[in-house]
């Protein structure tokens, strides 16, 4: 739920990056944080955990409007993807109003986005939100990778595996390469501010 700051006119919204481990969350929050940089007034914090991260900095985006006169601060997170730390999941995601889940292309790890989307939705239901309600968008990342000949799963197949139900909006993205990662940003911020504008106008 997002916050509102009366004294500074400010809404503050959370949205998290969520997927399995290296999927590239974290690399998408460093690459964010680095076009942003002249948007942001607080430093990137990084919570080291074996093998995942958890990196959270909140940020004011230009030119995203205002929601009843107030601009609009943008406090990006991502998980940690492994399994052991699935109370931190569940906490990171505790308030969330908007979600991106990473998805790793490889074909190797087709299993562990299943497992991690099941676990994002039961995640959110504790939270008494819905996957199906949530502004959620999808990114199927790492497909530079089959340029190197390494096998990744064709977009189509992700896809279908992941979205048939869900029917959320998706990006091919690098990551690494910057590739996707804006355009999957600016979607998650316009649904995400939708969502809060219909929110506000219900709780007049």
């Amino acid at each position: 739920m997002a916050i509102f700051n009366a004294k500074e006119r400010i809404i503050e919204c959370k949205i998290v990056y969520y997927g399995p481990g290296r999927g590239g969350k974290t690399t998408n929050l460093e690459y964010i944080f680095k076009a942003f940089n002249k948007h942001t007034s607080a430093e990137m914090v990084s919570i080291n955990t074996k093998g995942d991260r958890t990196l959270f900095f909140d940020f004011l985006p230009m030119g995203i409007g205002k929601i009843r006169g107030c601009d609009v601060k943008v406090q990006l997170y991502t998980v940690p993807g492994q399994a052991r730390y699935a109370s931190t999941r569940k906490m990171v995601l505790k308030g969330v109003d908007g979600v991106v889940f990473v998805a790793d292309s490889l074909e190797v790890r087709r299993k562990a986005n299943l497992l991690s989307l099941k676990d994002l939705a039961d995640n959110l239901k504790e939270e008494s939100k819905s996957i199906f309600q949530i502004p959620l968008v999808l990114q199927f990342n790492k497909r530079d990778l089959a340029d190197g000949g390494i096998p990744i799963t064709p977009a189509e197949v992700m896809e279908k595996e992941m979205n048939r139900q869900l029917k959320a909006p998706y990006h091919l993205a690098s990551a690494i390469k910057g590739q996707g990662v804006g355009p999957t940003l600016k979607q998650i911020l316009l649904l995400t501010l939708r969502d809060l504008q219909r929110e506000l106008k219900w709780t007049k």
